[in-house]
């Protein structure tokens, strides 16, 4: 399910069914070179998102992203509140797709788990090569979430 008026309303109607949500971390730059990087990352995180909210439909929810500017202080601490809100709402695993290695060493902040894949600039890549490299990826996370579903109360 998507962060859209239709699917949040199949989501009050099933939301016993629906205890994972799924939370893209954006970073933000401003800087020439950064921005790129930072847009490049983004653009990925975001499909693979998408592509991840398809193989799980009615069992996870996929929020908006969260961004945030990449030398914050504050975002642990306001990632931990949207983590809280997705938690009293009945959300029993919480995952965070990132590029963003730094997002690893948050972990102890936060409950949910981080789910690190390094960014594939896709610009300049092909339709069929990125539907192959999406469903590549995919299929490991797919792997880690079933893993986290079934040994996690």
């Amino acid at each position: 399910m998507n962060w859209n008026g239709k699917d949040v309303e199949t989501y009050f109607k099933e939301k016993q069914f629906v205890d994972t949500a799924i939370i893209p971390l954006l970073p933000l730059r401003f800087d020439e070179g950064g921005m790129k990087q930072a847009a490049q990352q983004g653009e990925f995180i975001l499909l693979l998102s998408t592509y991840l909210e398809k193989q799980f439909k009615g069992r996870l929810f996929l929020f908006p992203p969260f961004s945030y500017l990449e030398q914050e202080k504050e975002k642990g601490e306001r990632l931990r509140r949207w983590e809280e809100q997705c938690k009293q709402q009945g959300f029993v695993h919480v995952f965070y797709l990132t590029s963003d290695p730094e997002w690893k060493t948050y972990e102890d902040l936060l409950q949910g788990t981080v789910l690190w894949v390094p960014s594939v600039p896709l610009e300049h890549v092909d339709r069929q090569f990125k539907h192959s490299l999406m469903d590549d990826q995919v299929k490991q996370l797919i792997q880690l979430i079933v893993h986290k579903w079934q040994h996690q109360p």
